[in-house]
């Protein structure tokens, strides 16, 4: 038997040769196939390994936090510990912290708004008339947020420039009550409108702070105007008075221009911060915040916070002035402040000196620099807290930020004459605002600046696992459409001035947490007894993303809620997805916007390892059915071709086992030479295709190839041994009742589609591999990249693996147009003398060529369908969805399969020319 295999694999090497090739390009296709699957695993395994460290793992907060939205979409949105103002208490800390397992648990305590004012000096030197006797300088200010799409016109601050002597008063607690003139001379104090500061040129008073009438406990930047005075000296100097009475000489004129921003305040345990972040190295000047600092009380019943503030001013808020001179020929009219600002807008405009932009993060420097050098910081005379946003939920599946009622009496401080307000307080508000009253009756409350810091220097993580992180970076929306996009300049949409409004700046005066219960106690804030607003959990142990590491966090997040009964989110294998939002229009301009900002997707990494390991398994079945279908093909084909000596030896007396052994012993040969010869082919192609292989992957291409062989081979070898000796002996032609008359090359090649159903049903089967495997491939793609798509690591991810699923897909197709040629090959080598006979009796080369396009063409379609039908249908079961993506792929391989077929065919019909049409009718 064995002589007889090798006598007729040499003698039949062509077939050998053909039947090899398959089984080797399967063999190999199998064997990198599953080294490309093992490498888009280890892909993704790392990707996720190196990116699923965060800060933390679990995040603690109050019971019944949690919206709907989060729950329902599994995520935990931006901003959302800006609304929350307490729930938790230090015993509740104190039980988080108890739980075993846990490195670190940091609280954070959001306190409420602060009023800071940000001022940026004007050189106004060169743009004095040194000629004038009298002058005013006019600052037109315009105000600017949300890049520049909000703005707001302020009233004019006004400079009144003289050359006549000036009388520059001091006031009670801070001097004597009586002003001393340039000349000398002295006034009194009841000169100057009522006591206040006040200036007297030519023995009549100008008033110079701005009182009745025209600042109230509720004026805003856009508000607020201001005449000061200045004396232009004989020596072009210019000299100025404050309010202690000091006069000062300058050789340049400087105009501090200011406007307000609110600055949230937040308690943390700075050791804790240290551990989570690294607070302490990202300290640049003065020192870093201690557990011990209290508040102090520098005079009775006031305070004095110390806080750590941040380097970086967060909000997009800045502003424009526009500089004109105007020549007086009096001094102002009237005495009081009302008066002389009535007269000064009265005067006619002059053209524009000079347009000078002033940006927020210059401005928030100055103030930073000024409070560290005086040791003071922002005012708590007005303590603001605001609410979580609310969600509307739009058909397309988007969202839509629910507007609230602007509420500016919240900002409205308690002394008659207080600071100067944010202008954006009458803003589009999409959050609640509530004053937090001082339970004592002097509220001069202030925050101390001793040190500051850098949140760029702290512990960096890896972006794609960003859990939200709002004590230390601002959150950012960028355009979600074109036009958004274009309104926005490309450049994303950062908090404004408005602490009510959508975006919310992080934490920029951070205390301790025992500083901040203090505080809270002096005010009726509903969360002093319960002040801490989320605690941050980071699990000990946890490093990469592995079933150990998983359960770890389980444990604990269990735990912790079974002890506290608390609001718990695992964060751990996080990763920041883009969530659309509509905000509605402001009132200083800003359109309605569609924006898109990272909200946070829970348990991301656990679902691309699920569907990373799902793929695999169904890759590496889908492969071997491609290969064992493809070998069963290519056998049978082979069978067919030796149908007729078959019978010729079953004619002869061969025993039915003995024609089994002797089928299956060929094809297990070319098995084991096949595999051998994909041992040596595995290695390189996988290096040249960038595919991991291990020696136990190609090792294993030999028992692969061999028991393909002897598998596939069976069923084909046990036909061949029941097969009547006279049926092969006979044409596998079909006598179908009806033939017809065929009129032409293309008609008589779909006739003969039924005349031999066998050839036909083994080539469709040939196109139905191929196509049922794309169609399985793109299902198998398509369900992947939907499970993890859709996060930043999840995208990371599929850019990994989308190379290796390309490698895939481009083989399956390979094995399939393989399985293609072959056997069309083997129809039409079994046809030879059918095609010889036409040619003879007249067919020229194209009309042959048609009839064997048109066959082809046919085959091609019906193998189309049934693949495709297989396919969506595996689809169904294999992923539980049919896309439209997926159909389309399906038609596609459809109409792709009927192309393949039909070029398929040529390639063998154009063999067939070469051969003389005497010797092919001599074979027959």
């Amino acid at each position: 038997m064995i002589s007889f295999v090798w006598t007729h694999l040499r003698r039949r090497a062509s077939r050998s040769v053909a039947l090899l090739l398959g089984v080797l390009t399967a063999t190999t296709g199998f064997t990198v196939l599953t080294g490309a699957t093992g490498t888009a695993r280890l892909a993704v395994t790392g990707a996720v390994d190196r990116s699923a460290r965060a800060a933390y793992e679990i995040l603690v907060r109050p019971k019944g936090t949690h919206t709907p939205l989060e729950d329902q979409r599994s995520l935990v949105r931006p901003n959302s510990l800006s609304g929350i103002y307490g729930g938790l208490t230090m015993d509740d800390l104190a039980k988080v912290r108890a739980v075993p397992g846990i490195d670190v648990a940091a609280p954070i305590a959001m306190a409420g708004y602060a009023n800071a004012s940000l001022a940026s000096d004007v050189d106004l030197t060169d743009l004095i008339d040194m000629s004038l006797d009298r002058q005013v300088i006019r600052l037109d200010r315009t105000f600017f947020a949300d890049r520049r799409l909000s703005r707001a016109p302020g009233r004019p601050i006004y400079v009144y420039v003289t050359k006549h002597g000036v009388g520059w008063p001091k006031i009670n607690g801070y001097g004597s009550p009586g002003a001393a003139f340039s000349d000398g001379t002295v006034g009194k104090r009841e000169d100057f409108c009522g006591g206040s500061i006040a200036v007297l040129e030519e023995g009549q008073p100008v008033c110079n702070w701005l009182l009745d009438g025209v600042v109230s406990n509720l004026t805003t930047d856009q508000q607020w105007t201001d005449l000061r005075t200045v004396r232009l000296t004989w020596d072009g100097r210019f000299e100025t008075g404050d309010v202690e009475g000091g006069v000062t000489v300058n050789d340049r004129l400087m105009m501090r221009l200011s406007w307000h921003v609110p600055l949230l305040v937040a308690g943390v345990d700075p050791e804790a911060e240290d551990r989570l972040a690294g607070l302490r190295g990202a300290v640049t000047g003065g020192r870093f915040l201690t557990a011990e600092d209290r508040p102090t009380s520098p005079q009775p019943q006031n305070l004095s916070v110390p806080v750590l503030a941040t380097d970086l001013a967060y909000a997009d808020n800045s502003a424009q002035v526009a500089v004109s001179r105007i020549p007086v020929g009096t001094r102002p009219v009237g005495g009081s402040a009302g008066e002389a600002i009535a007269w000064l807008d009265a005067l006619p405009q002059h053209p524009v000196l000079t347009t000078r932009d002033l940006h927020a993060e210059e401005a928030y420097r100055t103030m930073l620099a000024r409070h560290m050098q005086y040791a003071g910081g922002p005012g708590l005379e007005q303590f603001v807290q605001v609410g979580g946003v609310q969600y509307q939920q739009l058909p397309d599946g988007t969202l839509a930020a629910v507007t609230t009622e602007a509420n500016p009496e919240a900002f409205r401080t308690p002394t008659i004459y207080g600071d100067v307000v944010p202008w954006q307080i009458s803003d589009t508000a999409f959050r609640t605002t509530e004053q937090i009253g001082w339970t004592s009756d002097e509220i001069f409350h202030r925050t101390q600046v001793v040190g500051t810091f850098d949140p760029r220097k702290l512990t960096g993580f890896d972006p794609l696992s960003r859990v939200p992180m709002e004590t230390y970076e601002t959150p950012l929306a960028t355009g979600a459409d074109q036009r958004a996009m274009d309104l926005l300049g490309n450049q994303p949409l950062r908090p404004d001035g408005n602490p009510a409004g959508y975006l919310s700046s992080p934490p920029i005066l951070l205390t301790s947490l025992d500083a901040l219960t203090t505080v809270l106690a002096k005010t009726s804030a509903p969360n002093r007894t319960a002040p801490i607003s989320a605690i941050r959990v980071r699990v000990a142990g946890v490093e990469v993303f592995t079933p150990t590491s998983r359960e770890r966090v389980r444990v604990v997040a269990e735990q912790i809620a079974a002890t506290t009964g608390l609001d718990v989110d695992i964060t751990y294998g996080s990763s920041p997805t883009p969530q659309t939002v509509t905000l509605a229009a402001g009132q200083f301009g800003r359109p309605e916007l569609r924006i898109s900002e990272p909200w946070v997707r829970k348990g991301v990494a656990a679902t691309i390892i699920s569907a990373v390991d799902r793929k695999s398994a169904l890759l590496f079945v889908l492969v071997l059915v491609v290969c064992a279908l493809f070998l069963a093909n290519a056998v049978t084909a082979g069978v067919r071709d030796r149908r007729t000596e078959l019978a010729a030896l079953a004619a002869l007396g061969w025993r039915a086992r003995s024609l089994f052994g002797a089928v299956l012993g060929e094809v297990a040969a070319i098995g084991l030479l096949s595999g051998l010869g994909s041992l040596a082919l595995a290695w390189p192609l996988g290096a040249l295709l960038d595919v991991h292989m291990t020696w136990g992957q190609t090792l294993l291409a030999v028992p692969v190839a061999l028991g393909l062989a002897l598998l596939t081979g069976s069923l084909p070898a046990l036909g061949a041994a029941r097969a009547h000796p006279a049926r092969g002996l006979r044409p596998a032609v079909a006598n179908p009742r009806a033939a017809g008359r065929p009129r032409g090359a293309i008609t008589l090649g779909l006739l003969n589609l039924a005349r031999v159903p066998g050839r036909t049903a083994l080539g469709a089967a040939a196109i139905a591999i191929g196509v049922t495997a794309a169609t399985l491939l793109g299902a198998i793609t398509f369900a992947f990249h939907g499970a993890i798509v859709g996060t930043l690591l999840g995208d990371a991810v599929s850019l990994q693996v989308r190379s290796v699923d390309t490698i895939a897909a481009v083989a399956t197709v390979l094995l399939g147009a393989f399985a293609v040629g072959d056997v069309l090959y083997l129809n039409i080598r079994d046809r030879s003398a059918e095609l010889a006979t036409l040619r003879a009796t007249g067919w020229s080369g194209g009309a042959l060529s048609r009839l064997v396009m048109a066959e082809g063409f046919g085959i091609g379609l019906l193998g189309g369908l049934l693949g495709a039908g297989l396919g969506v249908g595996g689809a169904a079961w294999l992923v539980g969805s049919v896309s439209t993506g997926l159909v389309l792929t399906a038609v596609l391989a459809v109409l792709t399969g009927a192309l393949l077929a039909t070029l398929a065919a040529l390639v063998p019909a154009a063999l067939l020319h070469r051969m003389p049409t005497a010797r092919l009718l001599a074979e027959e």
